[in-house]
C-alpha cells in the first residue's frame, strides 16, 4: 500500500498472484475493485484467466459518459491519473465531455491511517479542491475506493451532490451483467464472507471495521499471495 504509487510491473505481479489464488478457488467472477489496477493492468490480464473479470473504470465509464454534464472532474491516485483511463474510456462513449484529472497522492494514506479529521487532511483536501474548482466541473468522480471516506471534508468546499462514488453504479453494472449471462445464483442458500489478506491480518480487521461489519466470524489467511 498504496497501489497508486507502485510501478506497472509491481501491479501486474500483485494482480497475477491474486488472480491465481482466485482461480484455485474456482470463482465465477472477480470484481477488480481498484481504480489503479483497472487503469494500469486490466488490458494485459483480461484474457489470461478462466473467470469473468470486472474492471472498475471500464465498467462505469459508459454510465458516466451518458450523464447530462459537460465537465467531469476526477480525483484519483497518481498511477490512475497517469494512464488517463477515465478520459480514455468516458470519451470513447462521449467525446464531448471534458475530463479534468487531478492526482491526490496523500489521500489513501490519510484514510488508511484514520487521519480524515486532522488539520493535515483538511488542508490536503482544500488544496486539491481549490485546484479542481478552477475548472468549474459539473460533477467530480472520486476515482479511488478510499476517497469517499473523505466526503465530509470535501463537502466543506463544494455541495455534497457534486461528488460521485462509482461504487453504486459499479455494483449495479455487475449485477445486470451477471444476470444477462445467467450467472446469478438464484438459490436460497445464504452466502458467507471470507477475507484473505497477504499480510498484517490484525491491521486489516482494525481498518475494515471502518467500512464493514467484521465483528462476525471471518477467515484471515496470511501470505497467500
Amino acid at each position: 500500500m498504496p497501489y497508486g504509487e507502485k510501478t506497472k510491473e509491481q501491479l501486474i505481479e500483485y494482480s497475477n498472484n491474486a488472480f491465481k489464488f482466485f482461480e484455485k478457488k474456482r470463482v465465477k467472477a472477480v470484481i477488480m475493485a481498484c481504480n489503479t489496477t483497472s487503469a494500469t493492468v486490466y488490458e494485459e490480464l483480461k484474457d489470461k484467466y478462466n473467470f469473468k473479470l470486472y474492471p472498475l473504470i471500464q465498467s462505469v465509464s459508459k454510465i458516466f459518459a451518458n450523464m447530462p454534464v459537460k465537465k467531469l472532474g476526477v480525483f484519483a491516485t497518481p498511477a490512475t491519473i497517469n494512464t488517463h483511463a477515465y478520459s480514455k474510456w468516458i470519451n470513447s462513449y462521449n467525446p464531448s465531455v471534458e475530463i479534468i484529472e487531478i492526482a491526490c497522492p496523500q489521500w489513501v494514506k490519510i484514510v488508511e491511517n484514520n487521519e480524515v479529521n486532522t488539520e493535515f487532511a483538511l488542508n490536503s483536501v482544500k488544496s486539491k479542491m481549490d485546484e479542481m474548482l478552477k475548472y468549474n466541473p459539473d460533477k467530480i468522480i472520486l476515482g479511488c475506493t478510499h476517497y469517499p471516506y473523505l466526503t465530509e471534508q470535501l463537502s466543506k468546499f463544494a455541495p455534497k451532490e457534486i461528488f460521485i462514488n462509482p461504487a453504486k453504479a459499479y455494483a449495479e453494472y455487475i449485477k445486470t451483467d451477471l444476470n444477462s449471462l445467467n450467472m446469478i445464483n438464484t438459490s436460497n442458500l445464504k452466502g458467507t464472507d471470507k477475507f484473505y489478506v497477504s499480510a498484517a491480518p490484525e491491521n486489516f480487521v482494525t481498518a475494515g471495521k471502518r467500512f464493514y461489519n467484521v465483528n462476525k466470524a471471518i477467515e484471515v489467511n496470511v501470505n497467500i499471495l
